[in-house]
């Protein structure tokens, strides 16, 4: 009869050190990563800075959105500039003034409660149809005759809310914008081409985004 041979267990000490050593030695390794990690975002941060003349100290923006003289505009933008006044100054807020830019062409009866800026609309028969395109014009209105004290701006719509206090995403000149899964530029080439011709790259390289939200330096949104 052949003996079983006995393998035997670990001691419950053996398996206390084999615990602390993976602990220790993941601890280790987290800890050079992260650190790593600070040193270059603190490095990126600095060449942008260097890059672009703009202080680390001067991120404030300044919240512009665009709103008509209808009543659920209206509504919209109260319930937007309620919330914007509620996490303005919270931690971690870069959020400067506020403007809505009210593109009805007179005042409505919100302009003592929200900071508001009357501008006119887009000549009759010119949006073809496509009342959105106040927009733009409302906002290049706006930048030739206001006083704007932040280094950037948001461009915001009263649907927009604040839930938590908004930093300034943007580093330096590149703006910061919110993807959305609908715009698909691909489907749309040949009109696009118009705009974007072959020579400047396929038109994937165009951002799936729309004109808002999006922060921008006020020095290239006037360039634009």
């Amino acid at each position: 009869m052949i003996g079983r041979k006995s393998t035997g267990h670990p001691s419950p000490l053996v398996l206390v050190l084999l615990a602390l050593g993976f602990f220790f030695a993941t601890y280790n390794l987290i800890t050079l990563v992260l650190s790593y990690k600070a040193s270059w975002a603190g490095d990126e941060l600095n060449t942008l800075d260097a890059d672009t003349g703009v202080g680390s100290s001067d991120l404030k923006y300044h919240v512009a959105l665009t709103a008509t003289d209808a009543s659920y505009s209206q509504w919209q933008s109260r319930i937007m500039y309620y919330w914007y006044k509620k996490v303005k100054d919270m931690p971690g807020s870069d959020m400067g003034k506020f403007t809505r830019i009210l593109h009805s062409g007179k005042p409505d009866k919100l302009m003592e409660e929200i900071p508001s800026f009357v501008v006119d609309p887009l000549p009759e028969g010119l949006d073809r149809g496509y009342i959105v395109l106040n927009r733009p014009w409302a906002f290049v209105q706006w930048l030739e005759k206001a006083t704007i004290d932040e280094e950037y701006i948001l461009m915001a719509e009263p649907d927009h809310i604040f839930v938590n206090p908004l930093p300034n995403l943007a580093h330096g000149s590149n703006p910061a914008g919110y993807p959305f899964f609908y715009i698909k530029p691909a489907e749309h080439e040949k009109i696009l081409r118009k705009f974007y011709p072959k020579e400047m790259g396929p038109v994937t390289n165009i951002d799936p985004i729309g004109n808002s939200p999006v922060i921008i330096r006020r020095v290239i949104f006037l360039l634009l």
